[in-house]
């Protein structure tokens, strides 16, 4: 009899400090993570713009969007077509102002298929020129997409602009508290003198918990 009370009362002790052990260990696990978790989602913090901070951006998103940047380097649009906001789409900007009214959106379907669309689009006007910018999905792909090795970028941003060009950066007002990152490339001909940088910017967005990319904004010198 004093046998099993002593067994119950050291099971008890053992679920006690269960209850109590755990969740510091939790807590302390999140304090090296840097990260504060509420109902799965992580806290963050706005600069004086009310941008979400350079810092806790990149602790949110790095991971997808470096899985992001793979899918688009390698063509792989059907998985790309995974992190598509399943409501708003993807909207391709060619300069980096952004033109909610006339630049194209593409629905997750449309993303999936990406390369197997043969119809041309009107996804702008070329700077300079202001000639009709009428392409093929795969055509703008090579054109406004992924025209530098951007997966191997010497610079990448997260909600921290590293390029501009003469347009207007608006990508801050247009989306909804986003998280920009920026794949950026400095210029390697010297008869531009540096002008000739090109960046890729991937726009994600929040959606029940998750972050889902809305955006895809080439940049380049513009005049």
């Amino acid at each position: 009899m004093i046998k099993q009370t002593f067994a119950k009362i050291i099971i008890a002790l053992f679920f006690i400090m269960l209850i109590i052990i755990v969740p510091l260990n939790l807590d302390k696990f999140k304090q090296r993570l840097g990260l504060k978790q509420e109902n799965n989602k992580v806290e963050y913090s706005l600069n004086e713009d009310s941008i979400i901070k350079s810092e806790d951006a990149e602790k949110i998103i790095e991971d997808k969007a470096a899985e992001v940047i793979q899918a688009i380097s390698s063509r792989n649009f059907k998985e790309l077509a995974k992190y598509v906001h399943p409501e708003k789409g993807v909207r391709f900007t060619p300069y980096t102002h952004v033109d909610p009214k006339k630049d194209i959106v593409f629905t997750k379907e449309q993303v999936r298929n990406f390369f197997e669309n043969e119809n041309e689009y009107l996804w702008g006007h070329y700077d300079g020129s202001g000639k009709k910018i009428r392409l093929t999905p795969e055509e703008y792909y090579h054109e406004f997409i992924y025209s530098e090795d951007f997966i191997n970028a010497e610079k990448i941003g997260y909600n921290k602009v590293l390029s501009s060009g003469n347009m207007q950066e608006n990508q801050f007002e247009v989306y909804n508290n986003p998280i920009i990152v920026e794949y950026y490339i400095s210029g390697s001909n010297p008869d531009y003198k540096g002008m000739d940088w090109k960046s890729l910017r991937l726009v994600f967005e929040e959606y029940q918990n998750e972050w889902k990319l809305t955006g895809i904004i080439h940049n380049q010198w513009t005049i």
